[in-house]
């Protein structure tokens, strides 16, 4: 038997493939370059190990081999192949080959790698860019790139890799990676991987299933979401703003075998894209991560939104977040749509234009659950964040809130959230919605079931210490032996200050 690809195999050859760029461009260039170079090997291989079954298959006939090629995944032109390039590694103009090469695997596959105005997945990414240094030095650079990708280790088909995510985990790992430094320069963050895991077991959807995020980012969210069906019957929809993330997010898509994914590129709250007709289209679960308090996010159209999405109240110009929210709500099915969403704990106190829509969205009786996560787990920001559940499903009028701010592993960089502080969250939410929970208390200092009339005597205020008591009685105080303890150091200094000058006679001060 032909040995597996490990995951950590694939891990350290991205990782010395950084080294190829280190002190050249900016750390959150890196996956752009790497994962671009991973999709081609990945998508080389994969056709490489087809085209030798169907030669096989038909007694080495390559006319018939080649014209079963063209009804594969993907369409892989000799000069697009990985091999190619790596043949090619020591030409003066390999960055151009590269281009070129790229720019004819989008035209044999426009189909899928294309957005809806042309543009490719490989449009903002440029392996002959003067960034990467000199003529010589640049060519020096991905030569070493496509030596890297070349380990005899890194085989991308079917009888080498050892399970159907592990290219696409490779992407996560250089994502999250370097989303530190990503997130700091575009005021994004990159959702770690505990809490799309722990957004995608809240919001857990059903087989046929219409999933969407509309803010997907590089789609590891999405993609989760579609894992916790636990099956194959589901479809994924995503829009993402940025033009590099969104090509990322379609890669990413194609490395996780969904190809039939549909990812558009625009401003979700200016020019919303998953359409049907002129209506927007409906989902049975709406994830999402949006950029936390985003300023300028389209205030100044939202009052003629021709979807009427902002009917409950225009949020600030300055802050986005229930914008976001609103929009969420709006697509997601009447009757049964889930939404789950991941925000700055501002959203769940703030006055004015905030608090009417907060208070409207809590009267339709669409607020199901607030969930405190602890704080620094969002690469590039400390901001403590919360999850909220809206259902528009929901059978009761109660609400539950979660403090799970202190059920965490302290990280050296950030904190992250272990296995079993999902699944205490999980388990008790799964609890609220089977009705097994009694309003009033459901955990100590951590789980709290409200009534919408507790909701209104709190002026519709969600700050979950309102509701969930996490106050810690202080130890008495023994004044007596701190009286004692201080006596006692007192006397002790005492001492110490009568040898010290002692010793200072003894040197002669």
């Amino acid at each position: 038997m032909e040995n597996k690809i490990t995951q950590t195999e694939i891990n350290r050859v991205v990782w010395k493939a950084c080294d190829t760029f280190r002190g050249v461009i900016d750390p959150s260039q890196y996956k752009d370059y790497i994962l671009t170079m991973l999709f081609v090997k990945y998508i080389s291989d994969v056709s490489k190990a087809k085209y030798k079954e169907y030669l096989q298959k038909y007694q080495g006939d390559q006319e018939r081999a080649a014209r079963a090629m063209r009804h594969e995944r993907f369409v892989v032109p000799h000069e697009s192949s990985f091999d190619f390039l790596y043949e090619n590694r020591n030409e003066k103009n390999i960055g151009e080959l590269i281009n070129i090469a790229l720019a004819n695997l989008e035209e044999a596959n426009r189909e899928k790698m294309t957005s809806e105005d042309g543009s490719g997945i490989f449009r903002n990414i440029d392996f002959n860019s003067s960034n990467l240094g000199e003529a010589k030095e640049k060519n020096a650079r991905l030569k070493n790139l496509l030596i890297d990708f070349s380990d005899e280790k890194m085989i991308f088909d079917e009888s080498h890799m050892e399970g159907n995510d592990i290219i696409g985990d490779a992407y996560m790992y250089l994502v999250s990676t370097f989303a530190g430094e990503a997130g700091k320069k575009a005021g994004e963050f990159f959702t770690p991987g505990e809490v799309s895991t722990l957004l995608a077991k809240l919001t857990k959807s059903r087989p046929g299933a219409r999933i969407c995020d509309p803010t997907c980012g590089s789609g590891s969210l999405l993609i989760k979401a579609g894992k916790e069906v636990g099956s194959s019957n589901f479809s994924l929809y995503g829009q993402e703003v940025n033009g590099s993330t969104w090509a990322l997010a379609m890669m990413n898509m194609f490395l996780h075998g969904f190809d039939n994914a549909t990812i558009r590129w625009g401003d979700t709250l200016r020019n919303p894209k998953l359409k049907e007709g002129d209506r927007l289209m409906k989902f049975d679960t709406v994830v999402a991560n949006p950029p936390f308090s985003l300023d300028k996010w389209g205030a100044d159209v939202a009052e003629h939104d021709v979807h009427k999405r902002f009917w409950r109240g225009v949020p600030p110009k300055s802050k986005g977040d229930w914008a976001f929210i609103s929009h969420m709500i709006e697509v997601a099915y009447e009757g049964r749509g889930k939404v789950g969403v991941v925000v700055p704990h501002g959203v769940l106190f703030r006055g004015a234009a905030e608090g009417k829509i907060r208070q409207q969205t809590i009267r339709e009786n669409l607020l199901e659950a607030v969930i405190g996560l602890p704080a620094n787990l969002f690469f590039g920001t400390g901001i403590p964040a919360a999850i909220v559940i809206f259902n528009k499903g929901k059978k009761n009028k109660d609400v539950l809130f979660v403090d799970a701010s202190k059920e965490y592993e302290n990280g050296k960089n950030q904190n992250k959230l272990r296995p079993q502080d999902i699944e205490h969250i999980v388990s008790t939410y799964r609890k609220f919605t089977d009705n097994e929970l009694k309003v009033g208390v459901a955990e100590e200092k951590y789980a709290y079931v409200a009534t919408l009339e507790e909701i209104v005597e709190n002026d519709y205020n969600l700050n979950i210490p309102r509701y969930v008591d996490t106050f810690e009685e202080e130890e008495e105080v023994d004044i007596r032996g701190v009286q004692q303890e201080i006596d006692r150091l007192e006397a002790e200094l005492i001492g110490v200050q009568s040898k010290m000058k002692d010793y200072m006679k003894e040197l002669g001060f």
